[in-house]
C-alpha cells in the first residue's frame, strides 16, 4: 500500500519562553492508502494540532509533512490552497456548512471551484446524497436539517471532490450515540467501497472501536502505535 500521509520530527509549539506550550514534539508516523485511523488523546494532548498540519492549516514549528510523497511546506499559498482543495476533504465538528446554501449547493461547492461541468457536479450530487442517506433532502438548506442531517451533507460534501484523504476532527461530538453510530457506520463503509484514507481526531469510543489503527497522543508525543485487525 503506498504511503499518502508521512511526518517526519513534526513539532509545534504555541508562545515564547516560560509561556512556551509544546503542542507536538518529533511526531514521526505513516499513513497507508485505504486506512481508517483514529489519533486520540485527552484534550491537550495535540491531536487536533496534528490533524491540523496534515491538512495544511496550520504550519509547523520543525519538520515536514508529506502528502502523496509531496511536502506541503515547500508549497506557497496558492499552491496548498490548490492542493487541499483537489486532495484532501475536511469534516468538522461543527460542520461548518454555508447556512445559505442547500444542501447540494453545500455538496457540490468545491467541485464548482475546481471547474467540473454542471452536468457531472449534479450527478456527483446526487450519488453523494445517496450514499449518506439523504436522497430527497438536497433542497433544504442547514437550518431545516438535523444535526445528524447536517454532519451527512457535511461528510457528502468533503467526498464530492473525490480526494484521497478525508481529515475529520471530532466529526460526531455534536451528535447523539445513535446518529454518531449510523454516522460512522457511513464513512467506514464508504472508506471499504472508494478506498479513501480517513484519519479522525476524536475522544469518541465508537469510532475507536471501528478504526483500523489508533495512535495515541499524550503531552504532543505518540504513546501507541497500533494496528488492528478485524
Amino acid at each position: 500500500m503506498s504511503t499518502v500521509i508521512e511526518t517526519k520530527n513534526l513539532c509545534r509549539t504555541f508562545g515564547e519562553g516560560e509561556t512556551q506550550v509544546v503542542a507536538l514534539d518529533q511526531v514521526n508516523i505513516k499513513i497507508a492508502a485505504g486506512e481508517f485511523t483514529a489519533i486520540t488523546g485527552p484534550s491537550g494532548s495535540g491531536k487536533t494540532t496534528l490533524l491540523q498540519l496534515i491538512g495544511g492549516l496550520d504550519e509547523p514549528a520543525a519538520g515536514d509533512v508529506f502528502l502523496s510523497g509531496t511536502n506541503i511546506a515547500l508549497m506557497s499559498g496558492s499552491q496548498l490552497s490548490d492542493f487541499r482543495r483537489d486532495h484532501i476533504g475536511f469534516i468538522f465538528q461543527s460542520y461548518n456548512l454555508i447556512p445559505v446554501l442547500s444542501a447540494e449547493e453545500n455538496i457540490e461547492y468545491i467541485m464548482l471551484l475546481q471547474g467540473v461541468s454542471t452536468q457531472a457536479r449534479k450527478k456527483r450530487v446526487q450519488e453523494m446524497l445517496a450514499l449518506v442517506g439523504l436522497e430527497g433532502l438536497g433542497d433544504r438548506r442547514p437550518a431545516q436539517l438535523s444535526g445528524g442531517q447536517q454532519q451527512r451533507v457535511a461528510v457528502a460534501r468533503a467526498m464530492a471532490s473525490k480526494p484521497n484523504i478525508i481529515l475529520a476532527d471530532e466529526p460526531t461530538a455534536n451528535l447523539d450515540s445513535t446518529t454518531g453510530i449510523s454516522l460512522i457506520e457511513v464513512m467506514r463503509e464508504l472508506n471499504k467501497q472508494l478506498g479513501m484514507t480517513f484519519v479522525f481526531s476524536t475522544h469518541d469510543h465508537k469510532i475507536m472501536d471501528r478504526a483500523d489503527r489508533l495512535i495515541h497522543l499524550e503531552d504532543g508525543v505518540i504513546q501507541l502505535d497500533e494496528m488492528r485487525a478485524f
